[in-house]
């Protein structure tokens, strides 16, 4: 059972967005007296997800760098608020590591168009003692653990796939992301795929009810967390483990491979889906074809305002995304996120280019 990404965000949590939202659009354009001539400065207000806050603020950095009159602020609330934001047409530009239901796109006032904007990945972290760097891990054992199935190291089926290893006598401590979290979703959408005793009972989400397990609503709390915590096992964005000391597991992909997350392996699983990409480009990248594709990989989205009600802001918002899909790629490579294949860049841009 496939369920859908839930838009729900305490009413508390969201009004207090639309507070900090509102609060910079009323000062999105400010006059700015310079040597008696008046200059038009705006700021576009961007919400999003948490995973990729890094990569977007230095693109608002260097951006500004380049377009003086330009400034962006983000807002990282998660991808659920994030959605619900542009949906009812709150701020400039959103974004999320989950495609929006259809459902909800089709209901929604204000139309949302989604383009990605680097690829992502999930890694898999755990805290074991001794030399266990590497550890194999399968999609169905990975199920098993976050059904609160399979309770130690040293279960049989983890010792299966590990066989030169000797695994501790510890029981598995299970650390998994507060609701509507976009890591949630690709993580469970992996999983969902490969067994189906997790899609029936827990299902594709952003706010899964998981059987087991401690709630962390930052990715770097998770992850200090499972670092102090013998027998921890967690999932987050490679990137936000670099300096978390935590040994990332090989995941066995598609085509019984086992496979560590990295630029390259990311990039593998989205060349692998290419002919599958739609126009839309609501294209899962979970447990695709290849050898050598990592299973747990994503697009993190943007969410646009198809049909924006303010016609300088609206061009603003194309002329960054424009340089986003030009310059902030290679940006975006150079701080370790693996960019948009070219034929995926190729269709991104015209998109963006159709943009009113």
């Amino acid at each position: 059972m496939r369920k859908s990404l839930v838009l729900a965000p305490t009413a508390g949590a969201f009004a207090m967005v639309l507070s900090r939202t509102a609060s910079l659009l009323a000062i999105s354009l400010t006059i700015l007296s310079t040597q008696g001539r008046a200059q038009t400065q705006m700021v576009l207000v961007t919400t999003g997800s948490t995973m990729p806050e890094p990569l977007y603020v230095l693109w608002g950095d260097e951006y500004h760098k380049l377009h003086a009159e330009t400034q962006l602020r983000y807002l990282p609330v998660g991808t659920s608020e994030s959605a619900k934001n542009i949906l009812s047409g709150t701020g400039d530009l959103g974004g999320g590591d989950a495609p929006i239901p259809e459902k909800q796109l089709k209901a929604a006032a204000h139309p949302t168009v989604e383009l990605p904007s680097v690829l992502v990945g999930i890694a898999v972290f755990y805290n074991l003692p001794g030399e266990l760097a590497g550890i194999r891990l399968s999609g169905p054992v990975l199920a098993n653990i976050y059904l609160g199935k399979t309770t130690s190291w040293r279960d049989p089926e983890i010792a299966k796939l590990n066989p030169e290893s000797k695994l501790p006598d510890l029981p598995i401590k299970v650390l998994h992301r507060t609701d509507g979290k976009g890591s949630n979703y690709i993580f469970s959408d992996f999983l969902s795929k490969v067994s189906p005793e997790f899609r029936a009972t827990v299902g594709t989400d952003v706010s899964p009810k998981w059987p087991v397990g401690a709630a962390f609503s930052r990715c770097q709390d998770l992850l200090a967390n499972a670092a102090q915590t013998p027998g921890a096992i967690a999932y987050a964005e490679l990137r936000c483990g670099d300096k978390s000391g935590l040994s990332v597991a090989r995941i066995r992909n598609a085509a019984g491979e086992f496979v560590k997350p990295s630029m390259k392996s990311i990039g593998n699983a989205a060349q692998a889906m290419d002919s599958k990409m739609t126009n839309d480009f609501r294209t899962s990248l979970t447990n695709p074809p290849g050898k050598e594709s990592y299973p747990i990989a994503s697009f993190t989205w943007f969410y646009v305002p198809a049909h924006p009600q303010d016609s300088q802001r609206s061009h603003a918002v194309k002329e960054y995304l424009s340089w986003v899909y030009a310059s902030g790629q290679g940006i975006a490579q150079a701080q370790g996120y693996a960019p948009l294949p070219p034929s995926v860049l190729q269709k991104v841009r015209a998109k963006v280019a159709s943009l009113q």
